[in-house]
């Protein structure tokens, strides 16, 4: 049976590398298909357009506070969690 510390240690690296991941889709992904994304259009800007002014950006600070909020739930699971 795992330990707290290696339970914590697991759930810990599995939301890092989650986190990892979409950040590696949103910030080179998306990108490599700008083109395909151009014929998109929304609110009259092109989709690669928006994606690479805002989408990206958004969707970068939206997972940081997403990714606090679930290290803290994994901290306090774990009984770790500073108050």
């Amino acid at each position: 049976m795992k330990t707290n510390d290696e339970s914590h240690w697991a759930a810990t690296t599995r939301l890092m590398l989650i986190h990892l991941g979409l950040w590696l889709f949103f910030g080179y992904i998306i990108h490599m298909f700008v083109n395909s994304l151009n014929k998109i259009t929304i609110l009259g800007f092109p989709l690669g357009f928006y994606m690479a002014a805002q989408g990206s950006l958004i969707a970068f600070v939206v997972m940081l506070f997403v990714f606090a909020k679930q290290q803290d739930k994994i901290d306090r699971d774990h009984g770790v969690a500073e108050d």
